[in-house]
């Protein structure tokens, strides 16, 4: 059953997106060659700490933190680490979310690390278009389908592959509740859309094959192929007006 919410939950919702929306903006602007993604956790962690917020991610089904920094051909799920230290030219996929009062926000950026390569700058532009390509369907009496078939559509035009193995989800109470969101799909299929869902809309984004790989850790995804990925995420809530985006981080 998908969750439909109050206006109290939505309130709740909202400020928790809001903390996600701050703690992702710092990210973006401390991002540069030299900084170590476990750096950029610590970061994280103290913005959203500081305005009331805990980590959603840390501890979730054993997860050891609380953001995922996912770099170059890592699609999502990247452990922050003392270890990996970014260079010119990676890009970096930060995904974190944020509990306020019991309830959840989730969003995601792909950051260019110092100069890239178009290649790499194209990539990001197409994945970002995705996403609101996708938003621009989340209204009522749409389908979810209709949000995945936007986001492929779009991806594929420009050569791109959308990931399969990891999908969007509804979000609130839990940080994944129904309904599912494919980043692929037929238009007019799958769940009606109503007012008062919040739904975290996400597309995965290679410039390969959509295949991936888990790393030994257990969480890391990786790109089958070794090529490049990027990954943007917005919690949204369908009004009688259409999608509201609550993890404005501009």
């Amino acid at each position: 059953m998908i969750p439909i919410k109050r206006p109290d939950e939505i309130k709740k919702i909202t400020r928790a997106s809001e903390i996600v929306a701050e703690a992702l903006i710092t990210l973006k602007q401390v991002i540069s060659p030299g900084i170590t993604t476990k750096e950029l956790e610590q970061i994280a962690e103290e913005v959203i700490r500081s305005r009331g917020g805990i980590p959603a991610f840390k501890g979730y089904r054993g997860y050891p933190a609380s953001i995922c920094a996912s770099v170059n051909d890592e699609v999502v799920h990247g452990i922050p680490s003392i270890d990996v230290v970014l260079r010119e030219g990676d890009l970096i996929s930060i995904d974190l979310g944020v509990i306020y009062q019991g309830y959840i926000g989730d969003a995601a950026i792909t950051v260019a690390v110092g100069r890239v390569s178009k290649e790499t700058e194209r990539l990001i532009k197409v994945t970002e278009e995705a996403l609101y390509k996708g938003i621009k369907e989340a209204r009522v009496n749409k389908r979810v389908g209709d949000i995945s078939y936007a986001i492929q559509k779009h991806v594929e035009a420009h050569g791109y592959s959308v990931v399969r193995a990891f999908v969007g989800h509804g979000v609130g109470k839990s940080l994944h509740e129904e309904p599912q969101i494919p980043n692929f799909g037929y238009p007019g299929k799958g769940p009606k859309l109503k007012e008062g869902m919040t739904l975290a809309i996400e597309p995965m984004v290679n410039a390969g094959s959509y295949e991936v790989v888990i790393m030994k850790d257990g969480w890391t995804a990786k790109t089958a192929d070794g090529s490049l990925s990027a990954h943007f995420e917005h919690t949204v809530l369908i009004t009688r007006n259409g999608p509201e985006i609550l993890t404005k981080w501009f």
